[in-house]
């Protein structure tokens, strides 16, 4: 069911004026991110027209912009996503593990975000299996699927890692599988040390080579005495590091990577209302227990616009990563390798798809089935109402 609201209506309503009035200040991934979500499922991108060849109802089916900031695309790709990767779950406890920039950091991803999104991404991973590895802690090769998210319930710049890692792993001789205690997996606090050290580093290391950029209010960073004493008080404070105890089985992990694998900064079903004073949706305040938890705000139109267009990601950036028992083309071997260890057997090969090349979805009227009955192109639309594909025609109650 289409929402009563949802982001395309308000990129059609306000877009043409607040990219009039940012003109020049918005880059060429937001423009046609902008773009693609206006047009999402209209005439602009041509679609085709489907017909039941038993009752003769029929339909206009629009194209998608399969944009992956488009609040109406996501929920298709997750569930392929989802598909491909439930092969890959162990028959263990699975973690959830969650690594925060500072926003003094935050601040400065904001300018340099493929640079220090990856940053984020590989001093995360690294802390992870670092620390698994050691034989002090786990002692042991495990798995990581991760996620980046770059904004707060809010829409405010947020960027964090989210990661789902099996409760154990491969020992480092391959010869058995190691499991981690039921409802700990490894020590926040040196999890937090460690990724403070090796993002710091880097960073540093970044700027020195003269690849990052400030503007604004940081634009005095560009000076390696300035930026080193922003950086000060940071490292000395403790880099937030959650983790959460172990998911309820299989089915549950999949369940969360559902909402989080492909979640944008805000999804229609959070939109209250859209009118002169603005945008009204829903949000989560942290701070908060409870009920109180669930508030309400209302930002201006522009403010709206301005704070989903932050999280446009660079062009060709994988926000979706695994490493370490799950990267790559090792991840096979090492699953098998896994399931062989846990003495689990190995999931059932899916072998071709149960669908058959000429599925058609059914009627919504009486269930027959529809078929395509004319393609129109982009900017156009169909003819007009279609003829029965079938003279065997039944009315609908």
């Amino acid at each position: 069911m289409r929402a009563s609201i949802e982001v395309a209506d308000i990129f059609r309503a306000a877009g043409p004026v607040y990219r009039a009035a940012h003109a020049g200040h918005l880059s060429l991934a937001q423009l046609k991110v902008m773009s693609a979500i206006e047009y999402c499922r209209t005439a602009a991108l041509g679609g085709h027209v489907e017909a039941c060849e038993d009752c003769g109802q029929w339909r206009i089916a629009y194209n998608s912009c399969r944009n992956r900031h488009c609040p109406k695309c996501q929920g298709a790709a997750a569930r392929t996503w989802l598909a491909e990767r439930e092969a890959d779950l162990l028959p263990v406890g699975y973690f959830h593990v969650v690594f925060t920039l500072p926003a003094e950091v935050a601040d400065i991803a904001f300018h340099n975000k493929a640079l220090v999104y990856e940053l984020l991404f590989k001093a995360a991973a690294e802390t992870m299996l670092t620390i698994a590895t050691d034989p002090k802690h786990l002692g042991a090769r495990i798995g990581i699927t991760a996620v980046l998210h770059t904004w707060g319930s809010a829409m405010t710049h947020h960027p964090h890692v989210h990661m789902i890692v099996p409760g154990g792993g491969i020992a480092p001789d391959g010869s058995r599988w190691i499991s981690s205690r039921p409802a700990f997996l490894l020590p926040v606090r040196i999890l937090g040390k460690l990724f403070r050290r090796l993002f710091l580093t880097r960073l540093v290391a970044l700027h020195e080579a003269g690849r990052l950029s400030f503007f604004g209010s940081i634009a005095h960073l560009i000076k390696r005495r300035a930026f080193l004493r922003h950086l000060a008080p940071i490292r000395k404070k403790r880099w937030v590091v959650y983790a959460k105890a172990p998911f309820a089985g299989p089915e549950a992990v999949l369940a969360y990577l559902s909402r989080y694998t492909h979640r944008i900064a805000i999804s229609n079903s959070r939109l209250i209302a859209f009118d002169k004073s603005g945008v009204t949706f829903r949000y989560k305040d942290y701070r908060r227990d409870g009920a109180d938890r669930q508030q309400v705000m209302v930002l201006a139109t522009d403010e709206f616009i301005r704070r989903f267009l932050l999280h446009v990601l660079p062009r060709g950036f994988h926000r979706i990563r695994h490493y370490g028992l799950l990267a790559g083309s090792a991840r096979k071997a090492s699953l098998a390798l896994a399931r062989e260890l846990l003495g689990v057997a190995a999931p059932p090969d899916p072998g071709d798809p149960d669908e058959p090349d000429d599925f058609h979805p059914p009627c919504p009227c009486c269930g027959g089935r529809m078929i395509v009955i004319e393609v129109f192109e982009r900017w156009k639309q169909p003819r007009g109402p279609p003829d029965a594909p079938t003279t065997n025609r039944q009315k609908c109650p």
